[in-house]
């Protein structure tokens, strides 16, 4: 090996252990003064030279070298003006469209019905009514609508009646686009609950929650133009 190689290689190598025992360091002080923090999943520098992310599940804290610190919070680039943990909260908890549990959605198919995405509503959110009346306005899609009950006790009545109903697409659209709200009605709603901890899960905390086909991931309503670009995006996957 060439000298230089070698000097590369054995830095490599200090490195790596350098940043191990730095990591073990953190792990211990934070298990034996936070009983919480005992099973950490991760340890790895922040883009903040200091400070150190520490991840349990796809919950984030922040460190110091030593494990005497711990921020519980937001870490913001104001630089680039980003939500450095907002954006690996996303990384965490993406979700592949492939793995999405179609079976639990109610497919609403306008056009061909090729471009696809699924949304996960509340059938009391007003966002989640505006998304759909804007949705009208795009053809050629199909929308995977997960029921996703969770602003109020009333949201999972209406979302039973809507699951439970003969057509759960015309059952939706007519509570979200006409006020209707679909007669009372039993079934097997136990999608309802998969749904509800798909959402735990990944982290859906609110409505509507957009899932694209290629993973890309929008909270919150988006227009007809945003849409269509989000659409147009090359997919990961196909169904």
């Amino acid at each position: 090996m060439h000298p230089f190689s070698a000097l590369l290689a054995g830095a490599a190598l200090a490195l790596s252990f350098a940043a191990q025992a730095q990591e073990a360091t953190i792990r211990k002080a934070l298990a034996e003064r936070i009983p919480q923090l005992e099973k950490i999943d991760e340890v790895r520098a922040s883009p903040m030279p200091g400070l150190y992310e520490v991840r349990v599940g796809t919950d984030l804290f922040y460190s110091d070298a030593k494990g005497n610190y711990l921020i519980q919070g937001e870490l913001i680039d104001t630089q680039a003006r980003r939500n450095l943990t907002e954006d690996r909260i996303h990384q965490l908890t993406a979700v592949d469209f492939a793995a999405l549990p179609i079976k639990d959605a109610i497919p609403i198919v306008r056009g061909n019905g090729k471009r696809k995405l699924a949304v996960f509503a509340d059938p009391n959110c007003g966002y989640c009514k505006r998304f759909e009346r804007d949705l009208q306005g795009v053809d050629n899609v199909t929308a995977y609508l997960f029921l996703y009950p969770i602003l109020s006790p009333d949201s999972a009545e209406k979302s039973r009646n809507i699951w439970c109903a003969k057509d759960r697409a015309a059952a939706w659209q007519d509570q979200m686009l006409r006020d209707k709200p679909a007669p009372a009605a039993s079934c097997d709603t136990s999608a309802l609950q998969r749904n509800l901890a798909f959402g735990r899960k990944y982290k859906i905390t609110g409505t509507p929650t957009l899932i694209f086909a290629n993973g890309a991931r929008v909270p919150g309503a988006i227009g007809v133009a945003e849409l269509e670009k989000r659409l147009a995006e090359p997919s990961a996957t196909t169904r």
